[in-house]
């Protein structure tokens, strides 16, 4: 795994535990304050948008991700594309592809654009 990988594990691993336990403000926190989150509805920015969206899924959802491709933009910028299923208790599980890019701050590492699209199977 190369740095780069451990970068989105780290970040994807605390979102995806987020998501899979329900708790939409979690998953907010690891965005940027003026992140573009664009999920399978309209887009928001920052965190309260984030926040709001998780907040409306249902119980029950997981999420399941494999790293596609990464590259090390600069020395504070990552680029993810990810494959991601989101299951459901109800309903079939949905696939997506998914982009992010990584800004690391003194704080650490956070999601500042995340970008979903169903493009077909993967």
């Amino acid at each position: 795994m190369t740095d780069t990988e451990a970068i989105l594990h780290d970040v994807l691993g605390r979102w995806k535990a987020g998501v899979d336990n329900h708790e939409p403000d979690r998953v907010a926190s690891l965005f940027t304050d003026d992140a573009i989150f664009q999920g399978l509805h309209p887009y928001s920015v920052g965190r309260q948008g984030v926040a709001d969206y998780y907040a409306s899924q249902p119980l029950g959802l997981s999420a399941a991700y494999r790293i596609v491709e990464s590259r090390r933009l600069s020395e504070d910028i990552v680029l993810g594309y990810l494959a991601v299923d989101f299951s459901f208790t109800d309903r079939p599980t949905i696939g997506v592809n998914l982009l992010v890019l990584l800004k690391r701050s003194e704080a650490g590492w956070f999601i500042s654009h995340y970008q979903v699209s169903r493009l077909g199977e993967h």
